[in-house]
């Protein structure tokens, strides 16, 4: 894997998108940051994110405010880049440096709508939250939350603070899940204009949005009768 190409002092203040200096984000971190110690805090922060916001695949809004921690918390959603800048808030404000991570990903775990419109299962910038823990990144990846999960029966990913917390390959049944392709590193922001820029270019469909369908009820029609 890429080692993170970060300083762990330069991922420490907030950012428009990273905005571990907004009211609700401070709140949401200092209620969430559970432990002792900045290992047991940031698992703690971990599972509050990846279970207490839940995964929205239709709700890709790349704009700085779509992407942005407290927007997350806001409408209380998100899709693996803005819950992983979330995760990187919540550290950021108890003191914890965390970066935002990416990599091109083979990703099994979709929907019709999504698979029309993107046209490809390939997921680019998928995105992590590298978290600086006993002198050195390690890697977690909040975005699906548990309930997801079990109803595409893929493995939750658990995150102890000590070693990398990133998708499985298979799931439950031992259909493939997810591939990883490519790393892409970290960042001490989300490299907007890139992913703009990728997306554009790979997804030309994703322009027109992904309507106003209800992503969990498709996920239910998805997975009936797994």
């Amino acid at each position: 894997m890429k080692i993170a190409s970060v300083r762990p002092q330069d991922c420490l203040d907030p950012t428009r998108i990273v905005d571990s200096d907004h009211p609700a984000v401070v709140a949401y971190a200092n209620e969430h940051a559970v432990g002792d110690d900045d290992v047991e805090c940031a698992v703690s922060l971990y599972y509050a994110v990846r279970d207490g916001i839940r995964y929205d695949g239709y709700g890709i809004e790349l704009s700085e405010r779509g992407l942005s921690a407290s927007r997350a918390l806001e409408i209380g959603r998100g899709w693996c880049v803005s819950k992983a800048a979330l995760l990187a808030a919540c550290c950021r404000a108890v003191g914890i440096p965390a970066a935002l991570g990416y990599a091109d990903v083979r990703n099994h775990l979709s929907t019709e709508r999504m698979r029309q419109t993107m046209q490809t299962d390939v997921f680019y910038w998928h995105g992590y939250t590298a978290i600086w823990l006993d002198e050195r990144w390690v890697k977690s990846t909040p975005a699906f939350n548990r309930e997801l999960c079990e109803k595409f029966r893929i493995r939750t990913l658990e995150f102890d603070g000590s070693e990398d917390s990133i998708y499985h390959p298979y799931d439950l049944d031992g259909r493939q899940h997810m591939e990883y392709l490519a790393y892409r590193g970290e960042f001490a922001d989300v490299p907007l204009a890139r992913i703009q820029d990728d997306f554009r270019r790979h997804y030309p469909h994703l322009s027109k949005g992904l309507g106003e369908a209800d992503f969990d009820r498709e996920v239910d029609a998805e997975t009936a009768g797994r």
